[in-house]
């Protein structure tokens, strides 16, 4: 269902983001310089405003510059293709967004006392390095890992959805948000794990 709906949602976002990567590519921005510029806004919307306490204003920030993701990728298309750095930028970039992202959260809970979520953000963390790692690391010795119920978009929609109800004053929102969150990403590992592990089954021994 997750596939689906994660499907569904890229097709509506590509009619949207295809003129403005068309216009961006015939102003000369590139690719990775879209990729930069969505990392700094990240950063932005995490550290200045999440991380004092704005959740709506930083949730907003955030999930408008996390969008340069699909509209990186869109120009790096009709331009010919991701380069090789490219692809290498965008990644590093990616895990620099999240790691602002959930550091900038469990700062502001650790200074609000909310040690549960804290802990609960550290987990995300962690766990949302391991799905990355994961895929990365299965893909470099040949296979696939592209599994899993709890990509990138659905982990940053989820802590998203949890920083702007909290914000708009449903208080626990946040943190019941990132302990879903663990465990969909914890389960996410697992399901890339089990999924290489068949792979390399079937290969057999080399």
């Amino acid at each position: 269902m997750a596939k689906i709906f994660q499907v569904t949602a890229r097709a509506g976002m590509t009619r949207v983001v295809e003129p403005v990567a068309r216009g961006l590519l015939r102003a000369g921005v590139s690719p990775n310089a879209v990729t930069v510029a969505g990392t700094v806004g990240v950063l932005v919307g995490a550290l200045g405003f999440g991380a004092r306490g704005q959740l709506v204003a930083g949730a907003l920030i955030v999930t408008f510059f996390a969008l340069t993701d699909m509209l990186d990728g869109t120009m790096a298309r009709m331009s010919g293709g991701s380069t090789r750095f490219g692809a290498f930028l965008d990644s590093s970039m990616d895990r620099v967004s999240d790691s602002a992202v959930f550091g900038a959260v469990a700062y502001w809970l650790a200074t609000e006392g909310n040690h549960s979520g804290v802990a609960a953000a550290l987990i995300c963390l962690a766990a949302g390095g391991l799905v990355s790692y994961v895929k990365a690391r299965a893909e470099g010795l040949g296979m696939s890992g592209n599994v899993g119920v709890a990509e990138r978009t659905e982990r940053l929609l989820i802590v998203g959805v949890g920083g702007l109800l909290t914000g708009l004053g449903v208080g626990p929102a946040l943190e019941i948000s990132l302990w879903l969150l663990a465990a969909v990403s914890i389960f996410t590992v697992g399901q890339r794990v089990a999924h290489v592990y068949r792979q390399a089954q079937q290969a057999g021994p080399e």
